[in-house]
């Protein structure tokens, strides 16, 4: 069965969704022995903000200031909310130092880390790119941090290079973004279960649970 989830590199609740997403596969896996081992999931790509400059301007919470037309203390507020959800799925988010950043690179190597090693690579590199931006508040735009994290991963240099050189994969995260739209996704996480069972947001580990029983109890 597979689970396909919507998000972003730079998005936070993504991050957080993540983690719940692993949790309730576990949580299904405990109950029904090996009935959760055939789950395949698949990133796909969206953009908060496909405009943000390369390289970026400012940071994370400035970003979130003009964006929303708030003051320093509210700014503070909500991304102070967002740490502390993060801390409690055992996560470390930096939203005051990390840079508003475009996605768009990072994305289309998650392209290639699927095609070359299916969605074990794919996780892999998600992972090491999320742990990135918001533990290390990287700039996960800048080529030469992008190169460093995917070849950590496990992705080949050469392939690394050539994908960041020029615009290959770029058709298929225009496609993953269509493709959200299509199912009037208008934020992310967004994760389709079993292409039936849809959960918006970064949900409680049960509601995604659910959602995997559900697909599995289908046959899918």
């Amino acid at each position: 069965m597979r689970i396909d989830i919507w998000s972003d590199i730079v998005c936070p609740w993504c991050s957080i969704g993540r983690r719940r997403l692993e949790q309730a596969i576990e949580v299904v896996r405990a109950e029904d022995g090996d009935g959760a081992d055939g789950v395949e999931v698949v990133w796909r790509s969206f953009q908060l903000d496909p405009d943000a400059p390369v390289p970026p301007a400012e940071t994370t919470v400035e970003a979130l200031g003009r964006r929303y037309a708030a003051g320093p203390a509210q700014v503070a507020a909500m991304v102070g909310q967002v740490r502390d959800l993060a801390a409690q799925e055992g996560l470390t988010h930096r939203p005051e130092e990390a840079p508003h950043v475009n996605s768009h690179d990072a994305h289309r190597l998650l392209h290639l880390a699927r095609e070359i090693g299916g969605s074990s690579l794919q996780a892999r590199l998600v992972e090491a790119l999320m742990a990135a931006y918001h533990a290390d508040a990287r700039d996960v735009s800048d080529h030469d941090v992008l190169t460093e994290v995917a070849v950590g991963a496990g992705l080949p240099a050469d392939r690394v290079g050539a994908v960041l050189a020029g615009e290959e994969y770029a058709d298929a995260v225009a496609a993953d973004i269509a493709r959200a739209r299509s199912y009037g996704a208008t934020g992310v996480p967004f994760v389709v279960v079993a292409d039936r069972y849809g959960v918006a947001g970064a949900q409680p580990v049960e509601a995604f649970a659910d959602a995997i029983r559900r697909g599995l109890a289908d046959g899918a």
